[in-house]
């Protein structure tokens, strides 16, 4: 979407940001993600911030609220929110910057190995799931799968794409926790083994990547299975439903292949798909610089 420019802001809204901030010396637009209105680095005497905010009629805009509530339960390193502007028909969020690189996700790349560890860390940290009412992810994938193949008791970033990962000196930052639910603990891992397959991974491959994350494990096959196949079902409607956006066609094409693996070695997952028309069961939620977060 066409975004505003810092100095295109309402002046009601640039005084009250700057009133947490101070004056802003420069503001580096953001150009990745697509749900807000206004992304930016802002450079101040203090320090940088990484600024994003919706103007009221954006129908995505309560990913940012929600986003802004459950900042603090988030363990370090998350990066911190620091001030909530409300005024003249905008919500801006403005957060603790964290410069980085987006790992490289391709077979055998040396940031492999950090995200698997990340991945684990998150996941024990954020095991029982942190945040008061969260969405369950029971719930959120109630038409398409068996709840009893995704309950859990811990929070899920359900975006792992590798924009939302930032590699630096000090290890890996996991951002925009604008979409996370409650649910089973190998959820995460499990949507990264499709961006690892849709990175040029064989299936069995990014598989056994997986196998050393110890959440995985925890797994039960035909959880995993009703799991992939809602993955699958999902991403191609997804990508049906917004032909413009040509990163979803690849990604439909890499959980049709993890599909595809795990149906042909265990085809016992029926039982817990839910057949909806139009889907094969549950799967990925929907949505979507080197430097602090997807906007």
């Amino acid at each position: 979407m066409p975004r505003h420019q810092w100095h295109e802001l309402p002046p009601d809204v640039r005084a009250e940001v700057q009133r947490h901030t101070g004056p802003i010396l420069r503001a580096s637009p953001v150009e990745a993600g697509s749900i807000s209105d206004f992304a930016a680095v802002l450079e101040t005497c203090g320090g940088r911030f990484f600024c994003k905010g919706a103007v009221a009629g954006n129908p995505m805009g309560w990913m940012h609220r929600n986003e802004a509530r459950i900042n603090a339960y988030l363990p370090a390193p998350m990066p911190r929110l620091h001030w909530q502007v409300e005024v003249d028909g905008w919500l801006v969020l403005g957060f603790e910057y964290v410069e980085g690189r987006h790992p490289d996700l391709s077979p055998g790349s040396p940031d492999l190995p950090a995200v698997a560890v990340t991945l684990g860390a998150m996941a024990a940290a954020l095991t029982p799931c942190p945040v008061p009412k969260v969405q369950a992810a029971t719930l959120r994938w109630a038409d398409r799968i068996a709840p009893e193949a995704v309950d859990g008791e811990t929070l899920v970033h359900t975006d792992v794409t590798p924009h939302n990962f930032l590699i630096h000196a000090d290890g890996v930052t996991v951002v925009d926790w604008s979409m996370p639910c409650r649910g089973a603990a190998w959820i995460d891992t499990a949507l990264m083994v499709v961006r690892l397959i849709r990175a040029g991974h064989p299936a069995n491959q990014a598989e056994a990547w997986a196998s050393q994350i110890p959440v995985w494990s925890t797994g039960r096959p035909e959880a995993v299975d009703a799991f992939a196949a809602g993955i699958a079902g999902l991403s191609r409607d997804r990508q049906q439903q917004r032909p413009s956006a040509a990163h979803l066609g690849p990604l439909a094409d890499a959980a049709e292949r993890w599909n595809h693996y795990r149906s042909g070695e265990k085809p016992r997952a029926g039982h817990l798909v839910r057949e909806v028309p139009g889907f094969a069961a549950a799967g990925d939620a929907p949505r979507g610089t080197g430097a602090r977060t997807i906007a």
